[in-house]
């Protein structure tokens, strides 16, 4: 009797245990929290950094973080980080699931953490845009060859057109095998001025010989300062550039993404949602994006990526 007794319970334990089992894998397979890591979070975090001042763009994201909200049944908050770094190490820790990341931000977040591209910006019906040099006009900078022994702003070592196309630009015309050989030989001096807005400023004011931004940024600081356009010229232009992107976190539910996607794309149909975007980031429409269209950024990025310090 005891012998049969104990192969009961043996047998029962064995029903539970992979009735339990079951159970999880139902549980992944919808989604909830999959073995692959894939989750729905409670609070949806967007992620940006400064191309203006930090305090504008937290009061303009805002009514996107309303919409998105009201648009996917999920709460949604922005959070404006203080450079291109830390918001690739946010989504790589998943504090940050959706990232307005510029193309070099992108590619770094896709090599470290397989963050995906699911949109970019279109600017002037435009795709790409070019990065620019700016001088004072009464400047007697006239070509890329005058910038020497002069004092360069840049953004940020992580911006895509504030430092790392004009820096690779620079190297290739001028022979320098390294960015800090670029900036430490060439210029007689740099600064970090931590956004384009800054960079620009920087020159405005005379405290910078040169800024590197994206085009055009004076156009952003015209109403604080109604002279730029005059004060301050472009020197010269970079090549083509991929917009900047949306881009997810590998943790996320698919279906998810394809919400927060279908969502975005239909703010083109939304006057107020376009100018919206147009406030944030100067996007005039959304479009579809693919890993592909920033191969030339991956390029790029692996002259630098044994000496830039993010």
């Amino acid at each position: 009797m005891k012998k049969w007794l104990s192969l009961f319970l043996v047998l029962f334990l064995a029903i539970v245990l992979a009735a339990c089992g079951s159970s999880d894998e139902s549980k992944d397979s919808n989604g909830d929290k999959s073995s692959e890591g894939n989750s729905k979070p409670e609070t949806l975090v967007m992620g940006f950094v400064p191309s203006q001042d930090s305090d504008t763009i937290a009061d303009t994201v805002e009514p996107l973080a309303k919409r998105l909200s009201e648009e996917l049944g999920i709460e949604v908050k922005g959070e404006v980080m203080t450079n291109y770094n830390a918001l690739v190490e946010a989504m790589g820790a998943n504090q940050v699931h959706i990232g307005f990341i510029p193309a070099f931000g992108y590619v770094l977040a896709n090599e470290q953490y397989d963050v995906e591209v699911i949109l970019k910006s279109i600017r002037y019906g435009s795709g790409t845009y070019k990065a620019q040099y700016l001088v004072r006009s009464d400047s007697d900078i006239n070509s890329l060859a005058d910038l020497e022994n002069k004092v360069w702003a840049y953004a940020d070592k992580g911006s895509t057109s504030g430092y790392l196309f004009p820096a690779y630009q620079l190297m290739q015309e001028f022979d320098y095998a390294s960015g800090p050989e670029l900036e430490s030989d060439f210029f007689s001096a740099t600064t970090s001025a931590g956004g384009h807005d800054s960079a620009a400023i920087a020159v405005y004011e005379g405290d910078a010989d040169v800024a590197t931004t994206f085009d055009d940024v004076r156009t952003e600081l015209e109403e604080e300062y109604p002279d730029v356009m005059d004060k301050l010229k472009v020197l010269d232009y970079t090549e083509e550039i991929p917009n900047d992107t949306i881009s997810v976190t590998k943790e996320l539910d698919d279906e998810l993404v394809h919400e927060i996607k279908e969502t975005f794309l239909s703010f083109n149909e939304d006057k107020e949602m376009i100018k919206i975007m147009n406030d944030v980031y100067n996007w005039d429409a959304i479009d579809e994006a693919t890993d592909e269209e920033y191969e030339i950024v991956k390029e790029t990025y692996q002259k630098f990526k044994d000496d830039i310090e993010l």
